[in-house]
């Protein structure tokens, strides 16, 4: 029997029965759209997993209190905005933080009964917590607590004590009870890409990323998340109206400029009530003291917030994983390769490869680079069919640097999966997630390997997470398209179709050749019911990159899943097959995308040729 600490949604709909009563098909409609549109994509958006499905209600678990509140009063908001007429869906939400039993996906205990309970006691379209939700979570967000005091509830012997939670509203002074822990809050906006080279953008956002960062570690301040404050990225926005929507106190913005070996970077810190400014500077810089600059500015950030600065944590900002500018600098352009979609192009993977080794060269210490090293090693060699390494050593030697290291457990957890090695590879993703629930790497790999397993849930929340965290990540998004589909959520396919579409189209603007983006692209076409222009952007791909074999594989997928053609998908299958890796092949083995044609003779023969291929290419290699 395993037990585990853990926070517990429950969720119900007020006055359902009486809603049924009236309109069983209205309601049933509505709650449907309802949880298509919001609920379950907030869950999935803040980390939750769904282990209980009513027919008017959830129970949902979360790895802390912090995401459980946050996701509770982003549904509740969205579904107030959303509804209208005169019988809208409301919930009724409660938040417990307790000892569960886990029992296969299920989960049992008080810890769940007493969320069930503390729902009972939630106003209509409110929160309500019990008080050691309300304790993990006081001065973490930007929210008022009410004491509605001790409740004798059923089944339970000792008296909860509850507290209803809201989001705190611009201008309005917070509740006695939560006065005196309240934070004062920021949100960093994405610095703008000011170089005349557009190329130059990821500079920028690691800047922005760098300094969001540094000022989390300033524990008398609360800094909205990076996915949350990247959604604003490329907009014209009203900063009240920003800090109003995020229901934060101050907004910082600025641009960065780099050219040769100088960088400009303006930065303004602006009271989110008057759109007054409270602090701003210009700084003109050798590229050499990018270090130093990020530091100064959050130190004058604090400074004009009148806080202070505690030693162990500007000692915590200054430690960047490098001092070497040049490390870092080529740092972000590698990891901007990954995070926009390339790791199926085999070309740029490669060249991720190469700059994580000039990295190590010209910094032998640079943790981050070793791991995302391994993690381009690993592709290379499961994904493209290479025969270098196979990436452990370098991740051993990310954790050797740093075994806090979540993006390095991560990868092992990749490269054992791909090695058969599953219960090694479930052990590294758990230590992942433990250390970094927030990273994107981390999320990307436990979505794949969740993938694998036909775990799609457990995938979608991933995939989602993913997919807001880095804004132009268009393959986990394109990820969900297959995802959905597999548990019939015919509403979160076209969603998640529209959002692939939009990020390629964004991508294919400033490279037109790209496979990796054309792929998903298609899919998503194929999906929204655009088949004819699918079917022009497959033709023109082929003709300029036929070798493309990844990007075939996702024409294959549309093909066979959402155009039905399962003779075009078999055809655009032969030559995949017949140079695949061993990582793609586990991938076709699994994949629902090809459950239409899976039982097919020639896709059990093109598998089987496959599979006797690899195995001469191995034994081969023994030799």
């Amino acid at each position: 029997m395993q037990r585990k600490l853990t926070a517990i949604l429950s969720a119900d709909v007020v006055g359902y029965s009486g809603l049924m009563e009236r309109d069983e098909a209205g309601t049933l409609e509505r709650l449907k759209a309802n949880r298509t549109t919001i609920f379950d994509p907030q869950v999935a958006a803040h980390g939750g997993r769904q282990f209980k499905l009513m027919g008017d209600g959830a129970l949902v678990e979360f790895a802390s209190a912090v995401a459980a509140v946050d996701c509770a009063l982003a549904i509740q908001a969205a579904t107030e905005n959303a509804e209208a007429g005169a019988k809208p869906i409301r919930y009724r939400i409660g938040i417990n933080l307790g000892e569960v039993i886990v029992e296969g996906d299920d989960i049992y205990g008080e810890g769940v009964n007493v969320a069930s309970r503390i729902q009972a006691l939630a106003p209509v379209g409110g929160v309500a917590l019990s008080r050691m939700v309300r304790d993990n979570v006081e001065g973490k967000m930007a929210c008022a607590f009410e004491d509605v005091g001790q409740h004798t509830v059923k089944n339970i012997e000792r008296p909860v004590h509850v507290f209803s939670v809201r989001a705190a509203k611009l201008g309005q002074a917070p509740l006695a009870a939560a006065q005196s822990a309240r934070k004062l809050s920021v949100c960093v906006l994405p610095f703008a890409n000011m170089s005349a080279d557009a190329e130059q953008e990821y500079f920028s956002d690691g800047i922005s990323e760098d300094i969001i960062t540094d000022l989390s570690k300033v524990s008398a301040l609360f800094v909205v998340a990076r996915n949350t404050a990247f959604q604003f990225k490329g907009k014209s926005m009203d900063i009240p109206q920003v800090a109003r929507q995020l229901k934060v106190g101050h907004v910082l913005e600025g641009s960065v400029r780099k050219s040769g070996g100088r960088v400009r970077i303006t930065a303004q810190l602006i009271d989110g009530a008057t759109g007054g400014h409270v602090w701003a500077e210009r700084f003109d810089r050798d590229l050499n003291d990018i270090f130093a600059l990020q530091d100064e500015i959050s130190e004058a950030i604090v400074k004009a917030l009148k806080l202070k600065l505690l030693p162990e944590e500007k000692q915590a900002i200054e430690q960047r994983g490098t001092d070497n500018v040049e490390a870092y600098n080529l740092f972000l352009m590698a990891r901007q390769s990954y995070v926009t979609g390339f790791e199926n192009d085999s070309r740029e993977v490669e060249g991720i490869v190469r700059l994580c080794k000039r990295i190590t060269e010209i910094d032998p210490t640079y943790a981050r680079a070793w791991a995302l090293m391994a993690l381009g090693q690993m592709l290379l060699r499961f994904l493209h069919g290479g025969t270098g390494d196979d990436g452990l050593e370098a991740a051993e030697r990310a954790l050797a640097l740093d075994a806090s290291l979540a993006e390095a457990h991560a990868v092992k957890a990749r490269i054992f999966s791909e090695s058969g090695r599953p219960d090694e590879a479930a052990a590294e993703i758990q230590i992942a997630l433990g250390l970094d629930p927030e990273s994107y790497e981390v999320n990307r790999s436990a979505a794949y390997l969740s993938f694998r397993d036909r775990r799609m849930e457990d995938a979608i929340r991933h995939f989602e997470k993913a997919m807001s965290l880095v804004g132009a990540d268009f393959s986990s998004a394109g990820m969900l398209i297959s995802c959905y589909n597999a548990v019939g959520n015919s509403q979160a396919v076209l969603r998640a179709a529209q959002i692939t579409l939009e990020r390629t189209e964004k991508v294919l603007a400033l490279d037109r050749n790209n496979g990796t983006a054309i792929g998903h692209g298609s899919n998503a076409l194929t999906v929204l019911g655009q088949a004819e222009r699918a079917k022009e952007w497959m033709n023109r791909a082929l003709l300029v990159d036929p070798d493309n074999y990844n990007m075939r594989y996702n024409f294959a997928c549309s093909l066979a899943a959402y155009l039905k053609d399962t003779d075009a998908a078999l055809d655009m299958l032969q030559p995949v097959f017949a140079n695949m890796s061993t990582g793609l092949l586990m991938h076709a083995k699994v994949d629902p995308d090809f459950d239409l044609i899976r039982d097919h003779s020639r896709f059990k023969s093109m598998i089987a040729g496959a599979e006797e291929r690899l195995a001469l290419a191995n034994d081969a290699a023994s030799a």
